[in-house]
Order: structure tokens, then C-alpha cells, then sequence
């Protein structure tokens, strides 16, 4: 992982004693609500439906095992014993009060952490593959050009106070395990006939009210000039982007309103940048720097590939259905990638207890080299386990909770805090995620229903991603009370999922006490129309949501038909 400098120290440290300094002057009353606002929102604290949230910047998803431990201290002394990890591979705490915020920034500085840029009007955390650099897959590593992406993005005057926030992610991989294609700019990374690495660049991607899949602008970039097109895209999208309405401000909104006139503006704006900008071409990323920060992201000392093993042999039926489901293909022979569940009867998905960090901070020092990932789909991963561990690190996985052979199944869902802790949300989506857990833990049977993505938003915001799951649920309001829609047939981008696509929404919304029974109808109609060996998704393709509707209505019980009409 990448290995901070001197210069990336001291910056985070004056960040962290800036922030002391406005909270101070906060407290004391020289400095108001009004003007404080906008400075700790630029640290990742906001003020949340019950108390301060804070959100902390894991980069590309990569986490070392003392980062994982402070976080699991932070947990312990200063929230309530445990920390929410989420879509864009941070972690957030609900309970810590604003008092104590400018500590837990120094405790995070103390090991190379932040949570600059995670809200805001800004470019927030570059996000990849949880896989990237181990991925059986991979084409090019993405993590060198994410964190250069990172440290240029980082506190960039021109863009801080953009029309909306801004998102981007990069894929270096055949499959697209980022959902690249949902984000404000999407990066794929790609090698030429000659060998030469490039970007493909996609443009105008996201969800919330108005979903809208990213477009192609450019085929294929060469890599040196990555920084200049994104400036000039982003420069555009400032220049233009709405700001007088916030649900229309997001670049999606822009791309989709102008069409090649946002293109022929952006490639416009990437050849003045070169041709006329003081130090334009100083925006090229030279060969040296690239390798210098790719210096950082070599396989670690004592990793070499030794001969495969059979991982198969003599294994029991639990730890073979763990084998198959939590447990990954490696570009190293005799590696694997393991994914540690933080899906499972009792917490909310991606929640993780400040004892549960610790624990897998100890399964990364003792089986993975110290490193550990967060996953776009909320779980933590090991990327550097010998085949020959795989047993030791199966036990302790199902000792500490991380066990749960269900990655890929319907229990394995994104879900967002939800009403419980944001001020935002419409209904709550922890309750909703655990009556469905509770409802499915029988593994035969969810072994037999199969791979779906089943993904929870408490509110038209989407940090739930309801929209791109083969099952979206969307908490909504309706006369105070808390109603949901469902959705089916969304797509992430990956290969089993297809092209990136929103669901289709099935009818008028459920009230709470429904939905886990609505699921239930939904998965049984699927078993019923399925052919041999089809999966959910395709099923849903196959046929359409009309064989769905009729049987998920039939589960109504609590709302009237003349109310159903959120």
C-alpha cells in the first residue's frame, strides 16, 4: 500500500490542527454554526438525526492493519464500540461527539488517515476493486494511478466548491467489480495492441433521483494525460453544472441535457489546457512519478508464487461452501483472495464491531501481510493468504463472525444506515435488512435461490445502490410513515449482472412489515420460472417483471390497496 512521505505527514497534521483551531473558536463562539459548517463537512463531519457522523477516506480501499486497529480504538473510546463501512469503501461513525472530533482527528493523522474530502461539493474518495493488484483478471494495477489521482484531487482549488459532489472510480480488471459506469467519471484501465496502457473514459454515471449510466467520451486516453482530461471534464461540468437546483446539479444531469455538446466542450477544454494553460504539460504525469508511487504497491517481501494446491481436497461441506463463495481467484499460484463477511444475523451490513476490527487487523498481520481491503459491496477482504492457510484462516474467521459463506447471495446486500442514524433518509433500512437475513438463513435454500444482489436505500439519495441491484429496495415517505418500493433487474456492471443498467420498479410501494414477505414472493416466483441452471437475473431479463408483480401484491397485508399508491 501506498507508504506516506514526510510532506504527506505534515499535511495531514496541519489539517488535523486547522480543524482543532476552527472547532476551538466553534466552541468559544468566534467562530458560528454558519461559518463552521462548510469547514468540518470539508473533514468528513456532519451532523446526522441523532448525533455527529464522521467519515473516514479509505483510498482505493486498502487498509493496513494498524489503521485498522486506531479505527477499532476510535470505535471503543469515542463511539458506541463500532464502525459502519460503506459502498465508496470508507467507514463512518455514528455516535462521537463533535467535542471530542479535533482528537479523533489526530488520532487518524497519528496513522496516515483522514476524512478530508469525503463530503463536500468536491471530488471525493477515489474508489477500485477490492481485488486490485491480486485480481486473477487484472489487465493493469489501478492503485498507482487511484493514488495519483488521490494526492492531485486533494485540497485542488478549482474544484472545491463544485455545482454537487463528485465521483470518481477505477477498474484495472476484465470484470468490473467498481460499477464504474455509476459514477461521475468511470476509468477503465486497458492495454493496446502495442501494450500501451490507457484510460477508457466514461462521463455523466449516477443514481439518486434520476439514475443514469455513464457514457463513453473517450475510447482510449494514454495514461500521462489522465490529470489534464479529468481537469478539463471537470472544469466543464463547473463552468455549466446547474446550481440552482440541487437535484439537478450532478454532472449526470449536465452530460444528459447537452450530449456531444458536453463532449466536444470537454476535448475542447483538454486542447486549450495543453496549448495555453501556464504549466499545462506540467499536468502530464511523468514516467518517474508514476514509478515512484508504484514503488509502493510491489508484491510484498516474502510473497512469491509457489505451486497450487488443490483447496478442494478432503474439505468438509461448510468449509467447501466457504471455499466457494468467500474465497478468490489470485494472479499469484498458490494465493487467494479472502473475502471476511460482514454479513450475518445480528449487526447491519458493513457494520463492524470495534472488537471485530481488531480481529481481522490480526487475521491481515498473521495470514496477509498486514493488508486488508474494503469492498464495494461492504465486506472486508484479505488479499495475500497462502492456499496453505486456508484452513487456519477459516477458523478464525468463524470465530470472530467473518465466516458466513453467503458472498454473492441474497444475505451478501448493500444496505445504508438508513433512517436510524441520517437526516436525509426516508425510512429506515437496518430493520428491513435484518428481517430479510433472518428470513434467509437457511444455506441450502439460499444456496438453490443463488447469486443476487439485493441492495437497500433508505432514501432517493442511493447510498444503498438500490438502483443497480438485480433487487432494489427504496425506503420513500408517504404521510409520515415509512413505505418502500422495490425494484428488479439492476446491474452493477459485472459480469453476471451485464451491462449497467437501474431496475424497474414493480408497482406501488410496500409498507415495512411487507417487504421481507414481498422478497419471499419474489425469490419463489424466480424458482418457479426459472429454466436449468439459470440465475436470478437472468430469469428477470428473460421474462420480464410482469410474473413478479402478481404474486408480490398478494403479500399485501397492512397497506389497502386504495393507500397503495407511494
Amino acid at each position: 500500500m501506498y507508504a506516506y512521505t514526510d510532506f504527506d505527514r505534515q499535511f495531514v497534521r496541519a489539517r488535523a490542527a486547522q480543524f482543532r483551531d476552527q472547532l476551538e473558536r466553534n466552541i468559544a463562539g468566534s467562530l458560528s454554526d454558519d461559518e463552521f459548517r462548510p469547514l468540518r463537512l470539508q473533514n468528513g463531519w456532519y451532523v446526522q438525526r441523532h448525533a455527529p457522523m464522521l467519515r473516514v477516506a479509505v483510498p482505493y480501499g486498502v487498509l493496513s492493519s494498524k489503521q485498522l486497529r486506531q479505527l477499532a480504538r476510535i470505535a471503543r473510546v469515542h463511539d458506541r464500540g463500532y464502525g459502519h463501512f460503506t459502498t465508496r469503501q470508507n467507514l463512518q461513525y455514528n455516535w462521537i461527539p463533535l467535542t471530542q472530533s479535533a482528537d479523533v482527528m489526530d488520532l487518524l493523522a497519528d496513522v496516515d488517515m483522514h476524512g478530508i474530502q469525503t463530503s463536500g461539493n468536491c471530488i471525493r474518495n477515489i474508489t477500485s476493486d477490492g481485488l486490485a493488484g491480486v485480481a486473477a483478471d487484472e489487465i493493469v494495477d489501478p492503485r498507482p494511478y487511484a493514488e495519483v489521482l488521490r494526492q492531485w484531487s486533494t485540497l485542488h482549488p478549482e474544484f472545491a466548491f463544485l455545482p454537487r459532489k463528485f465521483k470518481i472510480a477505477i477498474s484495472g480488471a476484465v470484470e468490473d467489480r467498481a460499477a464504474i459506469a455509476w459514477h461521475d467519471i468511470g476509468l477503465q484501465l486497458k492495454k493496446n495492441e502495442a501494450g500501451e496502457v490507457g484510460f477508457q473514459v466514461l462521463v455523466g454515471g449516477g443514481m439518486g433521483r434520476t439514475p443514469i449510466v455513464a457514457q463513453e467520451i473517450h475510447a482510449f486516453l494514454p495514461w500521462q494525460q489522465i490529470l489534464v482530461y479529468i481537469e478539463a471534464i471537470v472544469r466543464v461540468y463547473n463552468r455549466y453544472g446547474r446550481r440552482d437546483n440541487a437535484y439537478k446539479a450532478r454532472i449526470k444531469i449536465l452530460v444528459k441535457a447537452e450530449g456531444q455538446k458536453f463532449f466536444d466542450a470537454v476535448n475542447e477544454e483538454f486542447r486549450l489546457i495543453l496549448a495555453d494553460d501556464a504549466g499545462g504539460h506540467e499536468h502530464l504525469i511523468p514516467q518517474a512519478e508514476l514509478d515512484r508511487v508504484a514503488a509502493s504497491f510491489v508484491v510484498p517481501a516474502g510473497v512469491q508464487a509457489v505451486p497450487a494446491l488443490d483447496i478442494f481436497e478432503g474439505a468438509t461441506p461448510a468449509y467447501k461452501r466457504w471455499l466457494e463463495r468467500n474465497v478468490h481467484g489470485h494472479r499469484l499460484s498458490g494465493y487467494r483472495g479472502v473475502t471476511l463477511s460482514l454479513k450475518r444475523v445480528g449487526l447491519p451490513p458493513g457494520d463492524a464491531t470495534d472488537a471485530q476490527m481488531e480481529a481481522a487487523a490480526g487475521l491481515a498481520d498473521q495470514f496477509s501481510q498486514g493488508e486488508l481491503r474494503v469492498t464495494h459491496d461492504q465486506n472486508l477482504l484479505l488479499p495475500w493468504v497462502r492456499e496453505a492457510d486456508l484452513p487456519a484462516v477459516f477458523e478464525a474467521a468463524k470465530a470472530n463472525g467473518f465466516a458466513t459463506p453467503n458472498i454473492g447471495l441474497l444475505t451478501d446486500m448493500i444496505a445504508c444506515p438508513g433512517g436510524d442514524f441520517c437526516a436525509l433518509a426516508n425510512a429506515r433500512s437496518i430493520p428491513i435488512a435484518s428481517e430479510i437475513t433472518e428470513r434467509f438463513q437457511d444455506l441450502d435454500e439460499l444456496y438453490d435461490i443463488g447469486d443476487i444482489d439485493l441492495h437497500i436505500s433508505g432514501c432517493i439519495n442511493s447510498c444503498g445502490h438500490h438502483h443497480s441491484g438485480h433487487i432494489g429496495i427504496l425506503g420513500v415517505d408517504k404521510d409520515g410513515k415509512e413505505w418502500y418500493q422495490v425494484s428488479l433487474g439492476g446491474s452493477d456492471g459485472s459480469t453476471l449482472s451485464g451491462k449497467s443498467q437501474a431496475g424497474k420498479v414493480i408497482g406501488p410501494s410496500f409498507a415495512a412489515d411487507e417487504v421481507s414477505e414481498v422478497i419471499e414472493s419474489i425469490v419463489e416466483t424466480y424458482r418457479l420460472e426459472r429454466e436449468a441452471g439459470e440465475r436470478f437475473i437472468d430469469t428477470v431479463r428473460r421474462v420480464g417483471i410482469e410474473p413478479f408483480k402478481g404474486p408480490a401484491n398478494a403479500r399485501r397485508t397492512s397497506t389497502a390497496p386504495a393507500h397503495a399508491t407511494a
